[in-house]
């Protein structure tokens, strides 16, 4: 028996036990006084769930996870497959996303394990908002808590008002000043990015919105998301 024939195995099972060993797992509680169908997806790969009042959802990220997204999907309805379609947040008609969520929607975003083992984590109304949200440690090692609760659909600007939310202006403008798609471009923030701002100081409001924004918390940390916190 050649032994060199175990290593591709062993490399395997060692990268695996890595990345295990950052992952991250992510309790998703809804506290709201109706159903949601949360989901996740870092861009290509996701899933969801239907979580009636009071019912929570485990998730688990792998070190080396970017651009990944929580959120909440309000009025939908699925048939037996698992299609079917979302007043707010709909991905792509399918239950089990696979795709990024339909603008508005509150949005938790985080990144595991990145620069000097850090994970970075936000909540964002840069797609607008649908459901108040609570993103936050779930581990001794770091206190961070991020609050978006504000009644932003109730006093949304009539610019940006849709059935069950309050769309951010980059989805609906789709324009430089609002979306800074353009890295050399100064973008800076706009009478309706403050309007998010004012009610959600520590949420994302326009995308170079960083500094009062970005959090991080130390890889190893453990997350959740609360609807209606």
């Amino acid at each position: 028996m050649n032994p060199f024939k175990t290593l591709p195995t062993l490399s395997f099972l060692f990268l695996t036990f890595l990345g295990l060993a950052h992952a991250a797992t992510f309790d998703i509680r809804n506290n709201c006084p109706y159903t949601v169908w949360a989901a996740s997806s870092t861009g290509d790969a996701g899933d969801g769930k239907r979580l009636d009042q009071g019912q929570t959802w485990q998730i688990t990220a792998a070190s080396g996870t970017v651009r990944a997204r929580i959120w909440a999907r309000t009025k939908c309805n699925f048939d037996a497959s698992g299609k079917g379609s979302c007043e707010t947040g709909d991905c792509g008609g399918v239950l089990q996303c696979k795709g990024y969520g339909k603008a508005p929607n509150t949005l938790a975003e985080y990144s595991i394990d990145q620069y000097e083992h850090q994970d970075f984590i936000d909540i964002s109304n840069i797609d607008g908002f649908n459901v108040p949200m609570e993103f936050s440690s779930n581990s001794p090692g770091c206190t961070r808590v991020i609050k978006c609760t504000a009644d932003i659909v109730g006093q949304c600007p009539n610019e940006l008002k849709v059935a069950g939310g309050c769309n951010g202006p980059c989805p609906v403008f789709n324009t430089e000043e609002h979306c800074c798609n353009n890295p050399g471009t100064n973008c800076g923030p706009t009478n309706f990015s403050r309007f998010f701002k004012d009610r959600c100081p520590d949420a994302y409001s326009f995308p170079k919105d960083d500094p009062t924004s970005l959090f991080t918390c130390p890889t190893g940390t453990n997350y959740k998301v609360i609807f209606c916190p």
